[in-house]
Order: C-alpha cells, then sequence, then structure tokens
C-alpha cells in the first residue's frame, strides 16, 4: 500500500514538473512575442515610409498609417499583432515581396546545414581535446591545445574566413567558392528536406553532392574552428575539477588503467554540464553565423536577417527575433529531457 502511494505521488510530482515546464515555455514565448513587438515599435525606422515610397503624398501615407493600425493605442496595436501572429499571419516581406515565413522556411535549412556540420565537427574535436589537455595537465599537449584554443577565441571569424577565401579558393583550389553549389549545378536537385547535401545523395546526384561538399567544407570548418575553441576550454575546466575529485584518486588507488579512469569515470560525470554547453554553441550557430554567411554569401538565416536589418524590413526582423528565441527556448527544452536519460538523479 505504501509502496502504491509513493508511486502515486512520484507521478504527481513528475506532473506538475511538466506543467510547470510547459507554463515556463508559454510565459517565455508570451514575453518574447511582446518584446519582438516593442523592438518594432523603438526602432528608427520608419515602415509607412517604406511601403508607400519616399514620393508618396501625404494623403496616401495617412492612408497607409492608417490601414497598419499605426494610429491606434499602443496596447491595442500589440492585441492586434497577437492576433496576427497567432493566425499564422507574419506579413510581407519588403525584400523579396513574399511572406515572410516562406522566405524564412527558404533560406534556414542552408544555415541549419551549415551549423550542423560545423557543430558536428566542433564537437567531435574539441571534446576529445579537451579531454586530452586535462589529462596532460602542465605538459606539452595540454600547452599547444591551450593555445589552439586561444587562437580560436581571439582571431576574428571574418577574417579567418576571408584569409581561407585567399588561400583554400583562390590560391590552391581546394574548395569552392561562394554560395552552397556551383552556379552550373544551382536547381538541378529537387528540394525535399532544403539540405543540399542530404537531397542530392537522396537524388543519387554525386556531382552535385561533391560541388556542396567543396562549398561548405570552408564556411563550416571556420565555424567548427571556433566552437571546437569554446568546447575544448570548457570541457578541459570540467574534467579539471573532476580530475581533482576523491572518487578519481579511489579509483586510481584500485589501479584501473588511466583510460578507464578518464572516460568511464571522469568523463561521464561532465557529459550534463556539456550538454548545456553543446546545445547553447548549436543555437549560437544557428543564429550567429551572419559574418561567414556574409562573407561566403552562404544564403541562409544569417544573411536574410541582415539585408532586412540593413532595409529596415521590421515585419521580417521581428519574425526573425522570434525564431531565434524560439531557437534557444526548444534547445533549453531539450537540454532537459537530455539531463534525464544521462544523469537519473534528475529524474
Amino acid at each position: 500500500m505504501l509502496s502504491q502511494l509513493s508511486g502515486w505521488f512520484g507521478r504527481g510530482r513528475a506532473s506538475r514538473t511538466w506543467l510547470d515546464q510547459a507554463l515556463a515555455v508559454v510565459v517565455t514565448l508570451l514575453g518574447l512575442l511582446i518584446l519582438t513587438f516593442l523592438i518594432g515599435r523603438v526602432m528608427p525606422v520608419d515602415p509607412v515610409a517604406r511601403l508607400v515610397g519616399a514620393d508618396a503624398d501625404q494623403a496616401a501615407y495617412q492612408a497607409m498609417y492608417e490601414k497598419l493600425g499605426l494610429d491606434q493605442p499602443l496596447h491595442v496595436q500589440l492585441w492586434y499583432y497577437l492576433r496576427q501572429i497567432f493566425s499564422g499571419d507574419f506579413g510581407v516581406a519588403l525584400l523579396t515581396g513574399h511572406r515572410v515565413i516562406d522566405d524564412v522556411i527558404r533560406v534556414f535549412p542552408a544555415t541549419v546545414e551549415l551549423a550542423t556540420v560545423s557543430i558536428l565537427l566542433g564537437a567531435g574535436i574539441g571534446v576529445p581535446l579537451g579531454v586530452l589537455a586535462a589529462s596532460r595537465r602542465g605538459r606539452l599537449t595540454d600547452h599547444i591545445v591551450r593555445v589552439v584554443t586561444l587562437l580560436g577565441h581571439s582571431v576574428p571569424i571574418f577574417w579567418l574566413g576571408m584569409m581561407g577565401l585567399l588561400l583554400f579558393y583562390a590560391q590552391l583550389g581546394w574548395v569552392g567558392g561562394g554560395g552552397r553549389v556551383d552556379v552550373f549545378y544551382e536547381g538541378i536537385v529537387p528540394v525535399r528536406t532544403g539540405l543540399l547535401l542530404v537531397d542530392s545523395l537522396i537524388d543519387g546526384d554525386m556531382e552535385v553532392f561533391w560541388s556542396a561538399v567543396r562549398h561548405i567544407a570552408l564556411p563550416a570548418s571556420v565555424l567548427a574552428y571556433s566552437s571546437m575553441a569554446y568546447l575544448g576550454r570548457m570541457t578541459r575546466s570540467f574534467m579539471l575539477e573532476q580530475l581533482s575529485q576523491e572518487y578519481i584518486i579511489a579509483v586510481r588507488v584500485k589501479g584501473l588503467p588511466r583510460r578507464d579512469v578518464i572516460w568511464r569515470h571522469a568523463f561521464r560525470n561532465i557529459r550534463v554540464q556539456l550538454i548545456t554547453v553543446v546545445a547553447l554553441t548549436y543555437g549560437n550557430l544557428l543564429e550567429g553565423a551572419v559574418l561567414v554567411e556574409t562573407v561566403f554569401a552562404w544564403p541562409g538565416f544569417g544573411q536574410y536577417l541582415t539585408n532586412n536589418l540593413l532595409l529596415g524590413d521590421m515585419n521580417a526582423v521581428m519574425v526573425c527575433v522570434l525564431i531565434v528565441g524560439l531557437i534557444f527556448i526548444s534547445l533549453n527544452v531539450l537540454s532537459d529531457l537530455l539531463y534525464r536519460v544521462f544523469d537519473p538523479r534528475t529524474r
């Protein structure tokens, strides 16, 4: 009987936890919507002038001003904005004349592809380097890793991208230039997922696939170097903390092999911390690859946001800000779920 009661109470606590998390997500989304609305209102951009043009007369300007609802009180405008968003109407982009949501659906897969390849390279190299540096603290290997990761933090990413283009594209010809694929391959592969590497493999067109590989190699490597530097430093810090714990001394006294001490015991206890770091790094790559996309003419989300911000199209800018917020909220929720998988104490 007691075991049944404890099980019911446990399930009740778990349900409350999930409800609290769902409520927190809803409140965060609502706050993000209000924040994007306020950003659009305080930006020094006149959306009416952008729509009717600088040469429009006062009557046309006033008619568009009233049509957009800007003559209404701020709280009424906020209500219209929220109702418009929840109905799925995100407005029309001035740059393309298409619905903003259609533009985002078109450009976002390019950024996802670039960020995913970058995080796989960055985490795949940075985490083992951090573990290696921590396990050889104070030795030559540790110093080399620390210098490499320090350079990754110090070198401006746009400069690294331009130097990479000059060396590996202009001089050596090892990689492709701007864009996702060579010009004469554009539009050949049907769009299924929006991920060119995946779509070309599905279509069986290996020429397009290898052209896409040549084009993504350099921008992904530039982003991967930056994320590798951060992940390597964080992994080293986490590992040093674990390697100084008493339980590590105990397992070493038992005579366990050094590899088992590092990977089976110390590394196992930093996985939860690394989940958060990797997730946030991936989020930063998704929304922060603006400079790399600009340098490499990569037709992704970052370049789309930059172009519309320079144009002053607040419809597109606010939607992009909202999507960035959704990305980080989703990654935080995913991190919480993975915590429960890797750390039984959080269940």
